[in-house]
């Protein structure tokens, strides 16, 4: 079986499409020496794996902006969305930032829907729908096949420079204020990321925060350019930053151990990241955070998550999942 990525940049009205062999890959720091497609998991396990895509063939292809008004409306029926256990998983959570023990946790939840829509289809409404976002329809043997719609950079460069961001705190458009949660949030996820770039980076600057707007949410971001100490440093950085405070918590070891022996759902490729390496001279990572698991039976596994502090509260955080789903329950019901 041959795999695939289907991938729109932001802003773009054209997407790419590769084709060839998946691998797999020991670890982060071995992406220094890639080219292809990679996804990655929040935890690498051997049902898990990092994956790269190894392309045989690249097309460029234009995004059919008409395809929406020529498709029959899909069916759609929600078939699980468990909020006891997301209220029991809180629980739990919560008592570790009450006590002082973590500062910061992310817990996730998933939700699932039957859809008629063909993958490619649920891309092309995507790209239409979402166009300041990174959008990426994956599909191998290892993975299975998942579609993200994601505002965050986890790594990317531009010229000789890298970019990189810390992208947190949540609320809705036209919400008109910030609360101390969620400028406390996405400070704690800029330091992380400062005192990474202190290590493998030479001349990096910061900008914000300040809010970008992401389907129906806004959210709080600071951007940092740099240059690399070394070429060779660029998997060394990845596995640095990744999982960031943004998707995983402070103190990050600790927070992540406890996520993977706590956590009700198995995030599989949800709060990774995909993207290409040194594709077409690009090299653009984003963290998977909107984003549908496709399976054989038209079942999509729908994921989110969101950022708890010891101020936080259990319905608060469980309507800031609720809304981060509209991203991809809105093209389930297109």
């Amino acid at each position: 079986m041959r795999s695939f990525a289907l991938y729109r940049f932001p802003h773009q009205d054209h997407y790419i499409q590769i084709k060839g062999k998946a691998t797999t890959l020991p670890d982060l720091t071995s992406l220094g020496e890639c080219s292809g497609f990679v996804v990655a998991p929040f935890a690498v396990s051997p049902d898990t794996p990092i994956v790269l895509i190894n392309p045989s063939d690249i097309y460029i292809n234009k995004v059919d902006s008409t395809s929406m008004e020529n498709e029959d409306a899909p069916s759609t029926i929600t078939t699980n969305s468990d909020k006891t256990q997301y209220l029991r998983d809180f629980a739990i959570f919560h008592d570790r930032l009450a006590s002082g023990e973590f500062t910061k946790i992310v817990l996730a939840r998933t939700s699932s829907a039957y859809c008629s829509s063909t993958p490619m289809q649920l891309f092309t409404r995507a790209c239409n729908l979402y166009p300041r976002m990174f959008i990426a329809l994956v599909s191998t043997p290892y993975t299975g096949t998942w579609l993200a719609a994601t505002p965050e950079v986890l790594l990317e460069k531009a010229s000789e420079r890298w970019r990189t961001m810390a992208l947190a705190g949540t609320m809705r458009v036209g919400d008109i204020e910030w609360s101390q949660k969620n400028i406390e949030e996405q400070r704690i996820v800029a330091q992380y990321i400062s005192r990474c770039l202190g290590t493998y980076a030479d001349h990096f600057s910061e900008e914000g925060p300040y809010a970008v707007r992401a389907g129906g949410l806004v959210h709080l971001r600071s951007d940092f350019t740099f240059k690399l100490k070394s070429p060779s440093d660029f998997g060394n950085l990845v596995a640095a930053l990744h999982p960031t405070p943004a998707v995983c918590g402070l103190p990050k070891d600790d927070t992540y151990k406890f996520i993977i022996a706590n956590e009700s759902i198995n995030r599989k490729y949800y709060s990774g990241f995909m993207g290409p390496i040194n594709i077409i001279d690009n090299t653009r990572l984003y963290v998977t955070l909107r984003c549908m698991h496709i399976q054989d039976n038209n079942i999509c596994t729908l994921y989110a998550g969101g950022g708890l502090m010891k101020e936080s509260l259990a319905e608060n955080e469980w309507a800031e999942t609720e809304d981060k789903m509209e991203t991809m329950k809105r093209l389930l019901l297109e």
